[in-house]
């Protein structure tokens, strides 16, 4: 955390997404830079994202040493496709090894690791089509 990403932390406290967006192409961006990496435009600002993603790949790790990681092996690392365009480094949770699908509809949670920090992570999305059937059908 620094000053610049300090926004990003706030909004993941509150459970809120955020991406950069730059005014000059108007493509969104993440990780948070002070300048746009597909025109070099320092037109930037912060955005609200969605929640939603798609599954681009993933890879469940059985072993890290590295605190605090140590202590949740096996987890589900994985980059994720936002609906806003960018890709996003995170982790899957609530969700099988085996139901593991590319292009898996997902949406953003928020995990408290405590001392302040909230982490996004993504899990399945609820299955809208499933949700809109009336009941008995």
């Amino acid at each position: 955390m620094d000053d610049f990403t300090r926004p990003w932390w706030d909004a993941a406290a509150e459970t809120r997404l955020l991406v950069r967006r730059c005014a000059a192409c108007g493509r969104a961006h993440h990780y948070p830079r002070e300048f746009c990496p597909h025109c070099w435009s320092d037109d930037v600002a912060w955005e609200q994202a969605g929640g939603r993603a798609t599954l681009y790949t993933w890879s469940v790790v059985h072993r890290n040493d590295l605190p605090p990681f140590d202590a949740r092996t096996p987890y589900t690392a994985a980059v994720v496709d936002l609906a806003e365009g960018p890709r996003m480094m995170t982790e899957i949770v609530e969700c099988a090894e085996a139901d593991l699908r590319i292009g898996m509809a997902l949406e953003v949670a928020f995990r408290d690791e405590g001392g302040g920090v909230v982490v996004p992570v993504f899990r399945p999305a609820p299955d809208v089509s499933r949700r809109a059937r009336p009941s008995g059908a």
